[in-house]
Parts: C-alpha cells; sequence; structure tokens
C-alpha cells in the first residue's frame, strides 16, 4: 500500500487504537503524529492501515469538550462583570496549538500562543514571560516514556521531552518564584509527572504514564482562568473536565486567576 505524507492511518500492532497523520516518511518507516492525542511514536509502513478521514470529526470532538466547561461556569453578566486570568501557551505542535487558541476565544479568554520546539523552549520562555506577562503559562507538545521495567519511570532520561518541560519549567520559575502570581500547567503524553511538579509546575502530566488529548492543558487552563482570584480551586473537579481525568494529569490546589466586578 502506497502512503504519503498527511496520510491518517492506524497502527496494527496496536490494534488500531489510536488515529495518527503521517508526518515524514524515512525509508519504510514513518514518523506518526496523533491526530487528538499529543503522542508521536514511528512505525514500519507494513504496520500501518489507512484511516479514512471522512469518518474523522475533530471539531465535534472539540466540542464536545467546550460544551462540558460551558455547562461548568454560569456567570452572572446582567449584575456583574468579569475579568480573566490571561494565558501563554507554548506548544511545538501548530496544529494542536490552533486548536487551543479556538479553545480559548470560545471562552472568551485572553490567550497567546507560540510554536517552540521542546529542547528550546527553556532558552526563549523568558523573554516571552517578560513580553506577554501572563497569570497562567502552559508549556507542551509531545513526550513519549520507553518503558522497559517496573521502575523505569523514575529515571527521567527514560522519556522523549520530559527532561526539556523540566527545564523549561525551572526557567519560568526563575523568572517567577510565587506559584500563585504564574500558574504552570506543563508536559504531554506520558511525561514525568512527579518530576515537573518538584521543577515548579501547578498542574503536570501525566500520573499514570498515558496519553493526554490534544485540549487537555488548554481545559485546565481555561478552568484556572475563569476560578475566583479570591478562593481555591476545586482541584478533583477541574481535572475531571480533562478528556482522561486525573490518570492523565494532576497538580496542587491554587486559586484562580479571575478577577469579579459589580456593577456591571
Amino acid at each position: 500500500m502506497l502512503f504519503n505524507v498527511g496520510d491518517y492511518v492506524t497502527r496494527i500492532s496496536h490494534n488500531h487504537d489510536l488515529i495518527f497523520r503521517i508526518k515524514e516518511i524515512n525509508d519504510n518507516v514513518a514518523i506518526l503524529e496523533g491526530v487528538s492525542i499529543r503522542l508521536v511514536a514511528d512505525a514500519s509502513l507494513d504496520d500501518l492501515e489507512k484511516y479514512d478521514k471522512n469518518l474523522l470529526d475533530i471539531n465535534k470532538e472539540d466540542r464536545t469538550l467546550y460544551e462540558k466547561m460551558q455547562d461548568t461556569f454560569e456567570l452572572n453578566r446582567d449584575q456583574y462583570f468579569y475579568l480573566p486570568g490571561k494565558v501563554l501557551h507554548i506548544d511545538s505542535d501548530k496544529q494542536y496549538l490552533n486548536r487551543c487558541m479556538k479553545f480559548y476565544k470560545d471562552m472568551n479568554i485572553a490567550s497567546f500562543g507560540v510554536v517552540c520546539l521542546e529542547n528550546e523552549v527553556y532558552l526563549k520562555i523568558k523573554d516571552h514571560l517578560e513580553k506577554i506577562k501572563p497569570d497562567v503559562l502552559v508549556i507542551t507538545g509531545h513526550d513519549a516514556f520507553y518503558e522497559r521495567n517496573d521502575s523505569d519511570y523514575k529515571e527521567i532520561s527514560n522519556y522523549k521531552n520530559s527532561k526539556n518541560f523540566v527545564k523549561a519549567v525551572q526557567s519560568a520559575r526563575e523568572y517567577e518564584k510565587d506559584h500563585e502570581k504564574l500558574i504552570i500547567i506543563a508536559g504531554a503524553c506520558q511525561s514525568d509527572y512527579e518530576e515537573l511538579i518538584k521543577a515548579g509546575s501547578n498542574f503536570a502530566s501525566s500520573p499514570r504514564r498515558i496519553n493526554i488529548h490534544a485540549l487537555d492543558p488548554a481545559i485546565i487552563a481555561s478552568s484556572i482562568c475563569l476560578s475566583n482570584k479570591n478562593e481555591p480551586i476545586d482541584l478533583k473537579k477541574i481535572l475531571s473536565r480533562t478528556k482522561y481525568g486525573k490518570d492523565g494529569i494532576g497538580g496542587i490546589i491554587t486559586n484562580g486567576t479571575m478577577y469579579v466586578g459589580y456593577p456591571r
């Protein structure tokens, strides 16, 4: 079967569990990018089967997550006015970033998006923070955990990009140490959750080393931005809004970033 860059495919060896887009083809090996899951993988062309893109409705999937958020935040706009927090979202994947930026726009949240490779974020992050001065910082892209035995999850070298995410979080914390003044959400699929929290993240993936949805970081960021600045968040409730809940993302209790004013 002939494959081309941009084709939608599934992996036979994984029982067609995820839908990917072919990013590159080198000899007989394809570099795959998850359509909705923040995962980059490789597979031989013999292991691939084409997926009918007409069966794929990304907008419907994103809309379902958006509607779940809308049902949660009922704001009394007749009497009060609201000033949500501001987001700086740094992502290595332009397509995922575009989906997240649309999500922020739909939620009426001021957001700024930057495309940057995982291994370069720590070098550039302070400049972006100085320029945007966000309330919430998202650092995401792609990651993977290369499991070999039960103890491998403790070694950060067994992750594709967790070390890069940790360095980026540490650099951001050099800019702002206070977890309340700058709320950081970091990681991607299967990331080293414990090390990202230790580095200074308020929220991180992935406690169970599972894949996360493309919009999961944006869902957490939006939830924080739309939560009252003077009240601690309901941590379990916020995590439950993501695609895979507490298995995919965890974090610490913090206050929201939204100011509430009266009268409107």
